[in-house]
């Protein structure tokens, strides 16, 4: 798994969390973003993989 991909998958999944109000508060909303983006970036592989879409 490279760096960027998992940087970028946190980003994201932390930006976007910061609209999920019923987590509570903004940086609390960005944690787990951030948490979900770093888990989604690690199994996407094996996900690919399962499917049999490892190019």
């Amino acid at each position: 798994m490279d760096l960027i991909t998992v940087t970028y998958y946190a980003l994201v999944c932390g930006v976007l969390g910061l609209a999920g109000p019923r987590l509570g508060r903004p940086p609390i909303r960005l944690i787990v973003g951030g948490i979900v983006g770093i888990l989604a970036a690690t199994l996407l592989p094996a996900l690919r993989l399962g499917l049999g879409l490892d190019y």
